[in-house]
């Protein structure tokens, strides 16, 4: 697995470095980004830095500055611009700070403040957003992940199928 590791990670800091962005879209080749793409490469680098695999810091830092060019004055994140907030990219966003241990920094503040407004009121795309947004409270607020699990557990139970699945 270590040698497949070292050339995905190698693939995605290729991705990134041409791109005029500084981060991700939908093939190694784009020049746009977006934040949806961007926040699954930068947990893989995490991931892969976690797994001993050198990630440069300056990959991290020039990921995360492109989520700062993506913030809306709300606390959300947009898609491909500061506008167009809701809740999966701003769960995202938010992972992608906590991850980098940058909790106290204002950007990852106002995203999880943002994502604690939305609360389970979010529509679109609801398992996508339960996944990043899970992750996000767990690691910025143990008291708010646990009172988001009781009602996360409470909700997809209530979608649950009699034969288990959704």
């Amino acid at each position: 697995i270590g040698p497949a590791l070292k050339k995905a990670v190698e693939m995605i800091l290729s991705s990134q470095a041409k791109n005029s962005r500084g981060a991700w879209r939908y093939s190694p080749e784009s020049n746009d980004a977006d934040t949806t793409v961007s926040g699954a490469q930068m947990v893989a680098l995490y991931a892969a830095r976690n797994a001993g695999i050198p990630v440069p810091d300056k990959a991290i830092k020039t990921g995360l500055n492109y989520y700062r060019t993506n913030q809306s004055e709300d606390g959300g994140f947009g898609y491909s611009s500061a506008s167009g907030s809701n809740g999966p990219r701003s769960a995202i966003g938010a992972l992608v700070f906590a991850l980098a241990k940058q909790k106290d920094t204002r950007e990852f503040k106002a995203a999880f403040r943002y994502i604690q407004q939305v609360g389970f009121q979010e529509s679109s795309y609801p398992y996508y957003y339960l996944y990043y947004a899970s992750q996000a409270f767990f690691l910025g607020d143990m008291k708010v992940f646990e009172k988001w699990n009781k009602n996360n557990v409470r909700w997809l139970a209530g979608y649950q199928n009699s034969d288990g699945s959704w």
